[in-house]
């Protein structure tokens, strides 16, 4: 006996909530020490200057100052200048 076919419905997953990535602050935009400045998966951006990174991939200011983007030998850099 042959079976039916279903209602050309395949078993889809409910929709994902976002990973909340991306840039948290802009270029000259102030931070204190501690603030997230960029989540990331992978280095997109590379850490400069009184910046950390955390084990995600996460950076993050570790002095106050002023965010600064800057771009060497092609890649990103992030930087916090401080005043």
């Amino acid at each position: 006996m042959a079976q039916a076919k279903t209602s050309g419905k395949t078993r889809q997953l409910p929709p994902r909530p976002g990973k909340r990535l991306g840039l948290k602050v802009s270029g000259g935009q102030k931070v204190k020490a501690g603030n997230i400045l960029v989540r990331q998966r992978g280095s997109t951006f590379h850490q400069g200057k009184n910046v950390g990174i955390g084990k995600d991939f996460t950076l993050y200011a570790l002095k106050e100052g002023v965010v600064s983007f800057t771009r060497k030998k092609g890649k990103k850099y992030i930087e916090v200048l401080t005043v």
